[in-house]
């Protein structure tokens, strides 16, 4: 965070996203025109960040041309260092990270603690829309290991896959977004709050949390292909950055009934 601030103040080139998201509710436009970092730009998960909802999930993967659009109107530039931040928790910025990062760009950063860490700290706020310069970022696909189904069931047999969702949601005893409540045969429950501190920031022992995966393939999944990229940006930085995301998710599984629906 301080070096962030260090940044901005002495005014180095670094685009900041602010990717402030809820589930439901208001949108996180809202919030970054009442309050944001300076020179932030607001970039929105649903329509920017990941395509349409659909046969592919409720969050799938971008189109890559629109996607270099969208971080291109943002002020991404191929190279130069991003940060990205939410409002606190980490997941949107988690997805905004493993984004960036499977579209070819790799000096991206999550700003721990998000936008509540920020001002807790007494980090300087404005209200004033940032002027954007366009970026020139080129997207990549690739960058990052993505699951499809079918890798994400071999996984959850012959590897670990963990599914990032609260443990009712994994045992199906209820299910408040997807038609189908359960969770992959195999996986591994291993909910969000068990990776994060009281401030939703990262804990700082993960390399413990995760020490039992072993040296094996792992990956990680949830409802829509959010809260594990949260996962996933934890087991990065555990030091696991082969991990692999399953951007379909549960929401993607649950679209083939042929597919096996574990619970308990």
């Amino acid at each position: 965070m301080a070096e962030l601030a260090d940044r901005l103040r002495s005014g180095q080139l670094t685009t900041v996203l602010d990717v402030r998201w809820r589930l439901s509710g208001p949108p996180g436009r809202d919030d970054y025109y009442a309050g944001h970092l300076p020179g932030a730009v607001f970039v929105d998960l649903d329509r920017d960040l990941c395509g349409p909802p659909g046969a592919g999930g409720r969050h799938p993967l971008p189109h890559p041309e629109a996607l270099e659009g969208a971080l291109r109107a943002a002020g991404v530039r191929d190279g130069g260092p991003v940060v990205v931040y939410d409002a606190g928790d980490g997941m949107a910025a988690a997805r905004a990270w493993w984004t960036l990062r499977w579209a070819g760009h790799a000096d991206v950063r999550v700003l721990d603690g998000g936008f509540a860490a920020w001002t807790a700290a007494g980090g300087e706020v404005t209200d004033k829309p940032t002027e954007v310069t366009r970026g020139d970022v080129t997207v990549v696909p690739g960058g990052l290991p993505v699951l499809d189904a079918a890798g994400a069931a071999a996984l959850a047999a012959d590897g670990v896959l963990l599914d990032a969702r609260v443990a009712p949601r994994f045992r199906g005893e209820t299910e408040p977004i997807d038609a189908v409540a359960g969770h992959i045969p195999g996986a591994r429950n291993l909910p969000y709050g068990e990776l994060v501190a009281a401030d939703g920031t990262l804990r700082a022992d993960l390399a413990d949390v995760f020490a039992d995966l072993g040296d094996g393939p792992v990956g990680a999944y949830c409802g829509s292909g959010v809260t594990a990229a949260h996962t996933v940006l934890a087991l990065h930085a555990a030091g696991r950055t082969d991990a692999a995301l399953y951007v379909g998710s549960w929401s993607h599984w649950i679209t083939d009934p042929s597919r096996p629906i574990g619970r308990g």
